[in-house]
């Protein structure tokens, strides 16, 4: 499998899980995969300034729903 496949495949479920965990349900596939993708990248960051490390998919994917629900709870605090 291609890294760019495998990496929406991480995004769409990681925004689909902060989706759920915030608002009961998913936002549809292209937000749940924005989401996912900006979360990663939140939540690698907030990682390693934590010095925290997860391997493997199922670590990729609570990074990046980890940053996904950062992303949102700032969402709707701006809102």
């Amino acid at each position: 499998m291609s890294y760019l496949l495998y990496s929406i495949i991480v995004g769409v479920i990681a925004g689909y899980i902060a989706s759920r965990l915030t608002s009961g349900h998913g936002k549809g596939c292209l937000v749940d995969l924005i989401l996912g993708i900006v979360g990663g990248l939140v939540g690698g960051w907030l990682f390693h300034l934590l010095d925290i490390s997860w391997g493997g998919t199922i670590g990729q994917i609570g990074t990046s729903a980890v940053g996904a629900l950062v992303v949102l709870w700032l969402w709707n605090k701006f809102k």
